[in-house]
């Protein structure tokens, strides 16, 4: 794939680099964070492919591949959560690469004169995290987001009730601006972001909606899968199965939790 350059929104001491199409997948929005010591670079898009601005390191939010396909135009200390440590030197060969390292919920990157304090939002991945970038202001939510699309939970170390408790935690926490790692860009105001994240949360509602419709007679997770609660109907590829199998499996746990779901027989469920 041909390098594709980004373009740069400013607020404050933060550059947004903005990915190819708005940073729609496989693209994504990288953060570059400049304080008078050092500079950091958030999430390397595959946009910086050949045009990465200078950093002294990279922060990566998780470890999937658009938010590290610009890591090999960078040759410093790369961060990432604790708990997305393993996966992200399995996936992109970074065992033997020195200086990658985890770090945890509340550290903070001191720049001098701008901070950048770990906030950890498991549930899309479990190392999932974001950043609050101080004095600016500025929360980078990563992939919670606010897409119509809906929270992702559908990988093997997904969590539906860890992103949840994320997204609330997204909330509790007033920021000047919200970034986030897809096309939504960057939302203004504390009640403009919580109006877009009540949206985008209202898709696991709507997900367990028709669950419950589906379920008016027994069928087993695999059934439930092939009917989709995730992928539209055109959408194809090697993906899509394991991850409509993984996100009807954690729905039929909370709706059994909540005791709207039975399991009649093994492995074949219905509506209670």
């Amino acid at each position: 794939m041909a390098a594709t350059e980004y373009t740069e929104e400013k607020y404050d001491g933060v550059t947004v680099l903005v990915g190819a199409e708005r940073g729609a997948y496989p693209y994504a929005n990288s953060l570059l964070v400049q304080g008078t010591s050092e500079t950091l670079l958030i999430d390397p898009s595959l946009s910086l492919v050949g045009a990465a601005p200078p950093a002294d390191a990279v922060l990566i939010s998780h470890a999937h591949e658009d938010h590290v396909a610009g890591l090999g135009g960078y040759d410093v200390p790369v961060h990432v959560h604790d708990a997305d440590l393993a996966p992200l030197r399995d996936r992109f060969h970074l065992w033997d690469r020195p200086g990658t390292t985890g770090y945890a919920d509340g550290t903070v990157f001191d720049l001098g004169g701008r901070t950048v304090t770990v906030v950890h939002l498991p549930g899309h991945t479990p190392g999932h995290s974001g950043y609050l970038i101080e004095p600016d202001g500025f929360l980078y939510v990563a992939d919670i987001d606010l897409t119509s699309f809906g929270p992702y939970y559908g990988d093997p170390g997904s969590s539906l009730p860890d992103f949840e408790a994320s997204m609330r935690r997204c909330r509790e926490i007033g920021a000047r601006w919200y970034g986030t790692g897809h096309q939504k860009g960057v939302i203004e105001g504390a009640a403009a972001f919580s109006a877009r994240l009540d949206a985008f949360a209202a898709v696991v509602e709507k997900r367990d909606a028709a669950l419950l419709a589906l379920l008016d007679e027994p069928r087993t997770v695999e059934e439930i899968a092939a009917h989709r609660l995730v992928y539209r109907p055109h959408v194809d590829g090697p993906h899509v199965e394991p991850v409509e199998r993984r996100t009807a499996a954690q729905h039929l746990d909370r709706l059994i939790g909540a005791g709207l779901v039975t399991e009649v027989e093994e492995g074949r469920f219905r509506a209670a």
